[in-house]
């Protein structure tokens, strides 16, 4: 192939052609990109001054096509820009009607962004369908999954604060619901009391609130231990006041309690009892022993002897 050599008066001539083939292309770019279009992006769509009487459900996308008129810079960098700029639309006349048109509120939409005039917006009109409004508190579901190390576990109750949320929203959806959760908390290995900020589950429907957003949460976590109490056993439904004799009188109740309350658990906080009903309707020979009370916070391990042996005297 063969190579045309140029001279130095010919390198320049060639190098001067360029640099205005270039700079003509950069004012024909600049020139055009300069002027004024019309262009479609989508927007996402907002509301203010909701009804406060009336829920209300939208019945079209919450994305809408918008023309906006503006330089080809503009147009350039819609997809960066305009698509995170959210449209507000005023729903105060819905107080009255059904349906918005966004075509009349244009001007106190372009009065919040003045670097882009939107000319049009499609749809125009936004139709929804309507309920009665309802507020309602109900109480917050705690959703947990813990694994605790060995020998510790959960001591009491968890602790929510405020343990109810209000709901807003349509009477029809609202009434239906009768507690709200929270994000799940999940945790390995735990050793200590757990105390922190958990999110409430979001609402998904876009004509119901809540509040709050998120709620304080405590699980006390304590190490745990066995201990056992001698606990009396009581007869019911004697009702013809038989002399009835029981052996053993006392059965040992084993069970698990954190090292907290291990010093202050006795027999007072236990009741066991035995069903003479079992013997008389029945025909039972031995009478199983069944523990009707104890602290919420022990978990009972076993009962010895679990059945007693009884003797009637009429």
């Amino acid at each position: 192939m063969a190579i045309v050599k140029l001279s130095a008066g010919e390198r320049r001539r060639l190098s001067a052609f360029f640099t205005c083939l270039v700079l003509a292309s950069l004012a024909w770019l600049f020139t055009t990109l300069s002027k004024p279009y019309d262009y479609h992006v989508k927007r996402v769509l907002t509301y203010k001054n909701s009804p406060q009487k009336r829920a209300f459900h939208s019945l079209q996308s919450d994305t809408v096509e918008v023309t906006v008129k503006g330089t080809g810079w503009q147009m350039l960098f819609s997809k960066m820009n305009d698509e995170n700029t959210p449209i507000a639309a005023d729903l105060r006349s819905l107080d009255n009607g059904n349906f918005v048109v966004l075509s009349s509120q244009l001007k106190q939409i372009n009065d919040k962004d003045a670097n882009h005039e939107i000319i049009a917006i499609n749809p125009d009109t936004l139709y929804f369908d309507f309920s009665y409004r309802m507020v309602k508190r109900v109480p917050v579901h705690l959703v947990a999954a813990l694994k605790y190390q060995q020998q510790f576990a959960q001591s009491n109750n968890p602790i929510v604060k405020p343990a109810y949320v209000t709901l807003t929203g349509p009477a029809n959806r609202i009434s239906k619901i009768t507690q709200w959760d929270t994000d799940s908390l999940i945790a390995e290995d735990v050793n200590e009391t757990i105390r922190t900020k958990l999110n409430m589950q979001a609402v998904s429907e876009g004509n119901m609130s809540m509040y709050p957003k998120a709620v304080d949460v405590v699980v006390p976590v304590d190490e745990f231990t066995e201990k056992t109490l001698q606990i009396p056993v009581k007869i019911i439904n004697n009702f013809d006041y038989y002399n009835v004799k029981i052996f053993p009188q006392k059965v040992k109740v084993t069970f698990v309690t954190s090292l907290k309350k291990y010093a202050e658990i006795n027999e007072d906080f236990f009741e066991a009892e035995s069903d003479l009903n079992l013997w008389r309707l029945q025909g039972y020979t031995i009478l199983p022993v069944k523990l009707i009370r104890y602290p919420p916070f022990c978990k009972i391990v076993r009962i010895d002897p679990p059945n007693i042996d009884f003797i009637i005297r009429k």
